[in-house]
């Protein structure tokens, strides 16, 4: 046998399976059927999609789960500075009254801003 028949046999052997017919050694009564391809390539394949589905649908559950907790710190934040804007405007409140009072005292001690009666600069 030249090298290029060995190939050719080889290469039918991969292609084909021998089914026995009978316990007889002669090779006589074996009959060739296609060889099914195997299906491990395509679950294999199939696994390899499913992997690669399960990794993207992983990254996005990941992806969402961080911007979700980036959205919570955010509002915690904003809650901590609205807290704070609050108490300062109360604070604000309480020195406006404070201040609001002092003038209306200097207001009422000085000649300037005494109310006059005009009925009684008329007679």
């Amino acid at each position: 046998m030249d090298g290029s028949s060995k190939e050719e046999e080889e290469e039918e052997d991969r292609a084909f399976t021998n089914i026995s017919l009978a316990d007889d050694t002669d090779h006589s009564s074996r009959i060739l059927y296609p060889r099914r391809r195997s299906l491990l390539p395509k679950m294999m394949n199939a696994d390899m999609d499913v992997d690669a589905e399960n990794q993207v649908e992983l990254e996005e559950k990941t992806r969402l789960i961080n911007q979700v907790l980036e959205l919570q710190h955010t509002l915690e934040d904003l809650s901590a500075r609205v807290d704070a804007v609050k108490e300062e405007n109360l604070k604000l409140k309480s020195e406006n009254q404070v201040l609001g009072q002092y003038i209306e005292n200097l207001m009422s001690a000085s000649s300037v801003f005494q109310t006059t009666d005009t009925k009684s600069k008329r007679k």
